[in-house]
């Protein structure tokens, strides 16, 4: 049996080899590698395969579904179901799911074969492909075993997954067979929610129902709906499964517990957007290869701040789809990275001391023109409505701080928000010098003649024509306007977006919702655009506190936000205390989003993973101190007291004696916080109310949880490196930089 140090060792050597892989490519007739758009979406069956697959009367059913809600008749479902069963089968797919997202943040799906028995003479069975309107509408999966936040019983074990036809169907291939997945909502026995996506869903209707009363009190009267838009930058950390084999912690929580800060880590700053390490660059070619095929367009690669830390992001897309094609792709990376030898880590902190991990969501809202809301256009009329939606959407972020900060909280998040890499906990709204001129200008009730990336004068109502910012970008900022778009960056990389998206879109829903009944009083007595000026300068005054443009890592801004009135939520427990403010919350009940039930059900949910989460990687913590630490201590202790035994000079002697005490004084202290913190734990499960274990947890297991940690850290200091027996951070995080 080699030692943990001799198994280090060789994942070392194995991490640092080259290893060239072949890629799988799609080829022309000539052989050569075929372009992107050739194959792109090749394994999805969406709208544009089924206008081309299916009867007309067939289509506009399905369009009617979409567009205006309305039931899809049972033969326009069976035309549909065989038309996917046609082009299943000739792909090679043997099974289909309903893929949903329930409450635990991930996917789930349940296969069923596309067969059925036939009976054929003399009472021999055949088997056939199948597949019913009825099996592509609903199914019904054990809903027991998924998380309801006590909207049923335990024993109620009926649950049921509805398609959602505005997602493409897909194809997962692996290397022994295909899988159909179908989008779906998941849903309870009396309809409650029980999933992230169906909110999602209503969250995108009421805006769009909401948006478009708005417009056409603006003049635009032939708008029929408003598309949210998305596009999520997703970051990860790659590592060698070698590495990750011989690390517990990463194998039980995904992030390490401890390790010590290696000499060299970011300080350089030469990671960032540095040239691809070849394995690397293997990996992100094959899973974008597999991406382009399941729809998804990928369009930017690179390297991040960290070592071993990167980033992938895609064009954007009507919002519903983009936030499926994130999951897809999380569970894309995490595939295509085993096949290479590697672990794709999408914890938000998975080392400490270096960057963490976000995923940047850039929202926006568009109308039935392509037309983007928050993009200045060319003429008045578009300027208009663009400072109508900005001050709107600036509305929502400041009457609803809480649940956005409520909406991104979670155990890994706590770790990376308010670092050097991330926004601050604290929700503020950053716009850009200029547009923060013109706001100030309007909020005088002044119009401004200057330069044509200013404001032009143009009349009595005083309509600016705004061209598009090009000042600078605030990273610190977690909720940032960026040219035409906001960039919600204080998302964490493991979230499934559609929770955040859910509450932004019912906050600027519940934003036009109230302008708009204010605009109807402000045109009682004044002219349209006059009026729009007017509501759009209250709500720029009122609203005023929630834009910061300076540094918001820095204390006085915490200091600043509490003068303000900003809601101050640094932990995750703080922040679910949100959900249980009645009046804090209304706002997704007025927008039909969230039921009261369902919103309790999900504070319930949160806490109740929030305390798991902790309670694994606490446990966990006290494996690694108990089996690795402190058996490499003592180990360590008497390898150097037989070593003291053999020196004469009573000068080195001396010194080496000075070194046995530091040895001692760490396992000392190793021991100490290990009896502190498991008291602490110990005394924490026995809270029997899950609102006052979480906030236990905070307040006390979790900064005792701190402390063992550094203890252990120092341990890996004094330790001799043949004796340690953890990978290090230099070896899990520069492998990748030589290759």
């Amino acid at each position: 049996m080699p030692s943990n140090n001799s198994s280090r060792q060789a994942a070392f050597h194995s991490a640092i080899q080259t290893k060239d892989m072949i890629i799988n490519k799609i080829t022309d007739q000539h052989g050569r590698e075929a372009a992107i758009s050739e194959y792109f979406g090749c394994m999805t069956f969406g709208l544009s395969q089924m206008r081309e697959k299916l009867p007309k009367d067939a289509y506009s059913n399905l369009l009617k579904t979409l567009d205006h809600g309305k039931k899809l008749p049972k033969e326009t479902a069976e035309a549909i179901a065989s038309a996917i069963k046609e082009w299943s089968v000739s792909k090679g797919v043997t099974h289909f799911c309903h893929w949903f997202q329930p409450m635990t943040g991930t996917t789930a799906e349940k296969h069923d074969a596309f067969i059925s028995i036939q009976h054929a003479h003399h009472s021999e069975l055949k088997v056939i492909e199948k597949f019913s309107g009825g099996q592509l509408i609903q199914g019904e999966p054990d809903a027991s075993s998924f998380p309801s936040g006590g909207m049923r019983s335990t024993f109620e074990a009926r649950g049921y997954t509805a398609w959602d036809p505005s997602s493409p169907l897909f194809i997962v291939e692996e290397a022994n067979g295909r899988t159909l997945c179908i989008p779906t909502v998941f849903f309870g026995y009396h309809g409650q929610a029980l999933d992230n996506k169906t909110p999602l869903l209503r969250s995108i209707e009421s805006l769009s129902t909401s948006a478009c009363e708005f417009l056409k009190l603006i003049g635009d009267v032939d708008v029929k709906k408003i598309q949210a838009t998305l596009g999520i930058e997703q970051e990860y950390f790659l590592v060698d499964k070698n590495f990750v084999a011989l690390r517990p912690d990463l194998i039980m929580t995904g992030r390490t517990l401890v390790g010590s800060a290696p000499a060299r880590g970011q300080q350089l700053e030469d990671h960032y957007f540095g040239a691809i390490p070849s394995r690397v660059k293997q990996f992100m070619q094959e899973a974008e290869f597999e991406l382009y095929k399941l729809g998804v367009p990928v369009k930017t690669r690179h390297n991040e701040v960290a070592p071993s830390q990167f980033e992938l992001a895609p064009i954007f897309e009507d919002l519903n789809i983009a936030s499926d094609h994130n999951l897809l792709t999380m569970e894309v990376l995490k595939r295509t990275a085993l096949k290479h030898g590697m672990v794709c880590l999408l914890h938000e902190k998975p080392f400490a001391g270096v960057n963490g991990s976000g995923k940047h969501n850039n929202w926006s809202m568009a109308n039935d023109k392509g037309e983007n809301l928050l993009e200045p256009g060319n003429t008045p009329h578009q300027n208009l409505r663009f400072l109508a939606c900005l001050a709107i959407t600036l509305k929502a972020v400041y009457d609803h701080a809480g649940p956005l900060r409520a909406s991104i909280a979670s155990p890994g998040n706590d770790h990376r928000l308010g670092a050097n890499e991330a926004p601050p906990a604290i929700i503020s709204a950053f716009i850009g010098e200029l547009l923060e001129n013109i706001l100030n200008s309007i909020e005088g009730g002044k119009a401004l003649k200057a330069t044509d990336q200013q404001i032009i004068d143009l009349g009595v109502s005083q309509i600016p024509n705004v061209s598009k910012d090009y000042t600078d970008r605030n990273r610190t900022s977690p909720f940032a306007f960026t040219g035409n778009k906001f960039e919600f960056r204080a998302v964490g990389s493991s979230q499934n977006s559609s929770v955040p998206m859910t509450i932004l879109n019912a906050a600027v829903s519940a934003s036009f919702k109230e302008c708009t009944a204010r605009l109807k009083e402000i045109l009682k007595k004044k002219k349209r655009d006059e009026a729009i000026m007017e509501l759009v300068r209250q709500v720029v005054k009122e609203t005023k506190s929630i834009r910061f443009s300076g540094n918001g890592y820095s204390d006085e801004w915490k200091v600043e936000a509490k003068k303000r009135g900003l809601p101050i939520l640094s932990t995750t427990p703080e922040a679910l205390n949100v959900f249980k403010d009645k009046k804090a919350m209304q706002f997704l009940i007025s927008t039909h989003v969230l039921s009261a039930e369902e919103i309790e059900s999900r504070y319930h949910i949160a806490v109740e993973r929030y305390i798991k989460t902790l309670e694994i990687e606490h446990l966990t913590l006290i494996e690694l101190t108990q089996t690795y630490v402190l058996p490499a201590l003592e180990k360590q202790i008497h390898s150097s007291y037989k070593v003291n035994e053999s020196i004469t000079s009573k000068t080195t002697q001396k010194v080496f004696e000075n070194r046995l005490k530091e040895m001692n004084d760490v396992l000392g202290s190793v021991l100490t916080e290990l009896e502190k913190f498991q008291n602490l734990l110990t005394k924490s499960q026995g809270i029997s109310s899950e609102d006052k274990r979480m906030f236990d947890i905070v307040n006390h297991v979790q900064p005792a949880s701190f402390k063992l940690r550094d203890a252990c850290d120092m341990a890996e200091r004094v330790v001799a490196d043949d004796i340690w027996p953890l990978p290090k951070y230099r070896e899990i995080l520069l492998a990748n930089s030589l290759t």
